[in-house]
């Protein structure tokens, strides 16, 4: 999706708001593409709207939250109620918003654009988490950028990663389509030959960005960047891997390592409850990426044996709702509005592996 103002409304069972007298309402906001959900107070959905990327590096504090009223005002028409109905809560899981310096700045837009609505505001990482548990857990992120985030039940947070494409976004589909391009630059200089044949990976660099030859690649790192479309690439090596292309599944056995390096990295600060927790460490994953799985595992889990001793066990778990239901916990939390909570039927497991 691009970043034109383009919504995709998902269909609701059954929608219709009940006897419940107010309407709750999250975001969770990405670099590519942004989902709102809307639930009266028996958490009930009400409205499900799909929205061009909100990452507030990316576009600015003021256009980002005006693509949010934007969706929020979408969502109330969906829901088929006033658009100056006032939200009892809603909570905002944003990409870029790492910083509780931006969180509250983000937080004065919407108050200014969007008064009389407790707003609250978290990375994209906090609100995943909140989705599948209150008893702390991993968040692993590998869409088209990559973030790691630990809390434990105590409260305690370990980060690593979230540092965006310059110095960072290891393990995502942007890492992936850059590693792509640059050994398909360096095979074509003489200057690293490619370890396996190029001609899979030649060819979809050459499709996905409309290339004559690889010189026309230059205006996409420079005046033509988007990083989105950069990380799209990956879908072209993902179906690559599929196919066999052996270049293709490499680079996914790396991105696997580059993975399980975030855990790796963060794991003497987890607490011994969660470490030792029966079913393994919960480790939510996030992203696009987690699609390939069956390539990632091989780097991954070589990679995570490594620190058996921190980690002796994990459980890999995908969410079956979008995180904006995360964040709508916790912008009703904050405004002490009581809404009941399922955790067990947000998540299931895909992967677990002992050490």
């Amino acid at each position: 999706m691009n970043s034109r103002m383009e919504y995709i409304v998902h269909p609701i069972a059954n929608p219709g708001i009940s006897m419940s007298d107010f309407v709750v309402g999250g975001i969770e906001g990405g670099a590519t593409h942004s989902m709102l959900m809307l639930f009266d107070g028996q958490m009930k959905p009400i409205a499900k709207v799909e929205g061009p990327e909100t990452n507030v590096c990316q576009l600015g504090y003021e256009d980002a939250c005006k693509r949010i009223l934007s969706l929020i005002k979408k969502g109330l028409a969906v829901a088929g109620l006033p658009e100056d109905t006032k939200l009892k809560s809603f909570g905002m899981s944003l990409s870029g918003c790492e910083r509780e310096e931006t969180n509250q700045e983000v937080k004065k837009a919407m108050e200014d654009l969007y008064p009389g609505v407790p707003f609250v505001v978290v990375s994209d990482t906090q609100g995943t988490l909140a989705t599948a548990s209150e008893k702390g857990g991993i968040v692993l992120i590998a869409g088209t950028g990559s973030n790691a985030l630990l809390v434990n039940p105590d409260g305690t947070t370990s980060r690593c990663g979230g540092w965006g494409h310059l110095i960072g976004d290891e393990g995502s589909a942007f890492h992936i389509s850059l590693k792509a391009v640059k050994t398909y630059i360096d095979h074509e200089d003489n200057k690293v030959p490619a370890p396996y044949d190029i001609t899979y990976v030649r060819n979809a660099i050459m499709k996905h960005f409309q290339l004559k030859d690889r010189f026309d690649i230059i205006p996409h790192c420079y005046e033509n960047f988007a990083k989105a479309k950069f990380a799209g690439l990956c879908r072209f090596i993902a179906e690559g891997a599929e196919q066999g292309d052996q270049l293709s599944q490499s680079f996914f056995e790396e991105n696997g390592r580059q993975l399980a390096s975030h855990l790796t990295a963060m794991a003497r600060h987890i607490n011994p409850e969660l470490r030792q927790a029966p079913d393994g460490l919960p480790v939510v994953c996030i992203g696009s990426v987690w699609k390939s799985w069956k390539f990632l595992e091989k780097g991954f889990i070589t990679e995570l044996a490594k620190s058996r001793d921190l980690i002796p066990a994990i459980q890999l778990l995908r969410l079956k709702v979008p995180a904006a239901l995360g964040a709508c916990y916790l912008g009703a939390d904050k405004a002490d509005v009581p809404l009941p909570k399922s955790y067990g039927d947000n998540t299931e497991m895909f992967h677990e592996a002992q050490f």
